[in-house]
């Protein structure tokens, strides 16, 4: 029996982990921080459960409902029946951005999910965020983005902003919909964003099977689902756990690993496996790991940079805000969520508002106070029961490298799963899963690498 060291225990880790644990690997996951979940987890402030991010997913999103289905939480959270979008916007009516409900006698189709379906054409035909002449062109342009190859070099070097100009979108129309979407999708603009990135988004999410888009979201803390739950999932499939734990260097050592560590008593360890799994962020990886991959992997870092995002976590003595989330136009305010119920610790009849801000760059030097006021006020502007409501509470999380930079160029600098050493593999959202830095594709990055070190090992196992 093989063993397996999984160095980093967020999406990416622990489904390695779980993967590895399947093929029969006896599995120990090394995480430096006393939680599992990385940057998709929550803490506990005083009494109240704070998310480290605002996540969403999508119902398209097949390896991480795979994950929640495995760690037994997927009624924990909730997927729409069909994509609905509140837009709210300065004194004027909320827009709504809703697919289709497929007509009754098709639903019973074989095969339906599989077709292209018009449901977001008339979607867009119907957004009343955009005037008549700018809804009447984004059809054309989103079936020139279902055409293009997300795989192509071409398409990764050019920006989404300026295809999106090619093809006749103008400002309101990016504002209105590209970048309402992709924003917080890709953590970047479209004038800043990967074609290629872009299209993977559009293309299997909005502009894919008819249902691709509907939006899923936990209704508990973050922490409930890729912690607590996690560790019961890693725990039945024999997995050993160290939380608390940071990874000095990985080494080479006839013909296998040795990964030293600094244990939670501060006592340095060595952990001897046969192959290595390093779901690190691109820096962290690059510092521990040996040449030429660690070499590699400071270049694709440094390539690669980082974007940030800022919450904005606001708690009400009253309801503002009538739907579980909201997406924000002509404001500050890009997106808004409802987490009440994942706070766990609310004053009777009060709400608590995250508002979430991607690509943000432009907040990362502004106190907490000042975030919070500028907010509020934001809010009083989109929302008219703001009028009589007084705020709680307010405070401010900030993750300066949230995401890569998912800027034209950038899939040259992400790493492939397998490394040019033997039993090493590389997962993380960062690197070359096809995917933006999402959930999807950190679920997706973890699996693969649990398949390359397993192969490996097969292979060394025949040989001998």
């Amino acid at each position: 029996m093989s063993r397996v060291a999984v160095l980093g225990g967020g999406l990416a880790g622990l489904s390695a982990a779980l993967r590895a644990a399947d093929a029969g690997h006896t599995v120990t996951l090394l995480e430096r921080r006393p939680r599992l979940g990385g940057l998709a987890g929550s803490f506990r402030r005083g009494p109240a459960h704070v998310d480290t991010g605002q996540h969403v997913f999508l119902r398209c999103c097949e390896a991480y409902r795979g994950l929640l289905d495995r760690l037994g939480v997927t009624g924990s959270t909730t997927l729409q029946e069909r994509l609905d979008i509140t837009v709210l916007r300065p004194g004027a009516t909320p827009a709504r951005l809703r697919r289709d409900r497929p007509p009754a006698v098709v639903t019973r189709l074989p095969g339906l999910r599989r077709v292209p379906a018009p449901h977001l054409a008339r979607a867009m035909l119907r957004y009343d965020a955009l005037p008549w002449r700018a809804r009447l062109a984004l059809p054309r342009a989103a079936a020139a983005l279902r055409r293009l190859d997300p795989a192509d070099p071409a398409v990764d070097a050019r920006s989404f902003g300026d295809w999106l100009r090619h093809h006749g979108q103008g400002p309101a129309a990016v504002r209105a919909l590209w970048d309402l979407v992709g924003t917080p999708t890709l953590n970047a603009g479209a004038d800043s964003a990967s074609l290629a990135l872009a299209a993977t988004v559009f293309g299997i999410g909005l502009l894919g099977e008819a249902d691709a888009a509907d939006i899923g979201w936990s209704t508990v803390p973050l922490g409930d689902l890729h912690d607590v739950a996690a560790r019961r999932a890693l725990d039945a499939a024999g997995v050993r756990v160290a939380l608390s734990t940071r990874v000095r260097e990985v080494a080479r050592l006839d013909g296998a690993w040795r990964v030293a560590v600094t244990g939670r008593d501060g006592a340095h360890e060595a952990l001897d496996v046969d192959a290595v799994v390093c779901a690190l962020p691109p820096d962290g990886a690059a510092a521990v790991l040996p040449e030429p991959v660690g070499a590699e992997l400071a270049v694709a870092a440094a390539g690669l940079g980082a974007s940030p995002i800022v919450d904005v976590h606001l708690v009400l003595d009253r309801p503002v805000l009538p739907v579980p989330f909201a997406a924000g136009l002509d404001t500050e305010v890009q997106w808004v969520f409802d987490r009440s119920a994942a706070h766990g610790a609310l004053p009777p009849g009060a709400q608590y508002l995250v508002v979430s801000l991607s690509a943000a760059d432009a907040y990362l030097p502004l106190g907490a106070e000042a975030l919070v006021a500028r907010f509020t006020t934001e809010l009083g502007r989109l929302l008219p029961a703001m009028a009589g409501a007084r705020l709680l509470d307010g405070f401010v999380t900030r993750e300066p490298r949230a995401t890569f930079r998912p800027t034209p160029g950038s899939a040259a600098h992400r790493p492939a799963a397998e490394t040019t050493l033997p039993a090493l593999a590389l997962a993380g959202a960062w690197t070359d899963t096809g995917w933006p830095a999402t959930m999807e594709g950190a679920v997706r990055s973890g699996e693969t690498a649990a398949g390359v070190v397993t192969r490996t090992v097969d292979r060394a196992r025949v040989a001998a």
